[in-house]
């Protein structure tokens, strides 16, 4: 799956600030530190060898030991200022200051100590160095769930240990089921959990507050590649007792946001530089308009009846337009 680009954004900030600190370092501990593989650091180095600051010449672009690379070494030699002290202004300084808090507060963090007094600690630092400011922020996220439950699915997800879960679903089956923890992950009012379901072999995502009991089982979790974000769709349509339509988009380059700002399960760049996003919908409106509106750069969809609505409304506003239904060919989907 091609992963979002304030993703790799991150990462690529992430790994000029680590060299810096631990000087050179091998390509599979790099790989290990970012929870990525070695080709991915690899493409990653040759993306920060073109970059650098305004000017962008030869002498203004990040640069790497090209020898030790070369034996899996990776060597900074120039951040072009990327390793400097980060200074935050007010504004910015409040801005974290309220996301940690936040985040301090989420179950997922206050089920395990050591990742809360990793916040805490953060929070502490930049509380003191923001001052009389960040006194005027206050913001608490919702959760509900059992301690007990939430600090056994933290420590698994920490671990790598496989647990047992018994779960309840919305519409009131109460199942036990096998599941390899991901990632847990608290949204809105609500705290996931997201992993590996044997039962129903793929990938699900569990709300923790209907986590009956969860008792680990010792085993580790099989190496699978497993989406650690919530399926925002798939969610809400269990949740009000409906199934998510499945609808994949064939779309041109032009279009590429739509990878970016609409959640999606998956992005697959073909070689002719359109790509194909994979995404559930529970509103058919919504998936109408984003075709509708972005109708030149839209290739194909899939299934054929989605197209065949989107076709179907486009004439509609055509004839709504010229007031001669068999005027202009709407745009072809599919």
């Amino acid at each position: 799956m091609v992963e979002r680009a304030d993703d790799r954004l991150v990462r690529l900030l992430g790994i000029v600030a680590y060299l810096d600190g631990a000087g050179p370092v091998g390509v599979d501990e790099l790989a290990r530190q970012f929870g990525v593989t070695p080709e991915r650091v690899r493409q990653d180095i040759d993306a920060l060898w073109v970059s650098g600051t305004p000017g962008y010449m030869p002498d203004d672009l990040i640069d790497f030991d090209a020898y030790s690379l070369e034996e899996g070494l990776v060597s900074l030699t120039q951040g072009r200022g990327l390793t400097r002290p980060l200074r935050l202004g007010t504004r910015e300084a409040v801005a974290l200051v309220a996301a940690l808090r936040a985040m301090h507060t989420t179950p997922a963090v206050q089920a395990d100590p050591e990742r809360a007094a990793v916040v805490a600690s953060a929070l502490d630092k930049l509380t003191a160095a923001t001052g009389e400011a960040a006194q005027a922020v206050d913001v608490r996220l919702g959760g509900e769930g059992d301690a007990r439950v939430l600090g056994v699915l933290a420590h698994a997800v920490t671990t790598g240990r496989r647990v047992r879960l018994r779960y309840v679903d919305a519409a009131d089956t109460v199942s036990e089921r096998d599941v390899d923890p991901v990632r847990l992950v608290t949204q809105d009012d609500a705290t996931y959990l997201v992993g590996w379901c044997y039962r129903a072999a793929g990938r699900r995502t569990f709300r923790v507050d209907r986590v009956l009991d969860a008792v680990p089982t010792g085993e580790a979790v099989q190496d699978r590649e497993v989406d650690g974000d919530v399926d925002v769709f798939a969610q809400v349509a269990a949740e009000a007792g409906q199934s998510a339509q499945v609808a994949v988009l064939r779309l041109a380059s032009p279009a590429r946001w739509v990878a970016e700002e609409v959640p999606v399960e998956s992005v697959t760049d073909l070689p002719d530089g359109s790509f194909e996003v994979r995404l559930r919908v529970t509103n058919p409106a919504w998936l109408r308009r984003l075709l509708l509106t972005n109708a030149p750069d839209v290739l194909a969809v899939e299934p054929a009846d989605v197209a065949r609505e989107v076709a179907d409304a486009a004439r509609e506003a055509l004839a709504a337009d010229d007031g001669d239904a068999d005027d202009g060919d709407p745009p072809r989907l599919g």
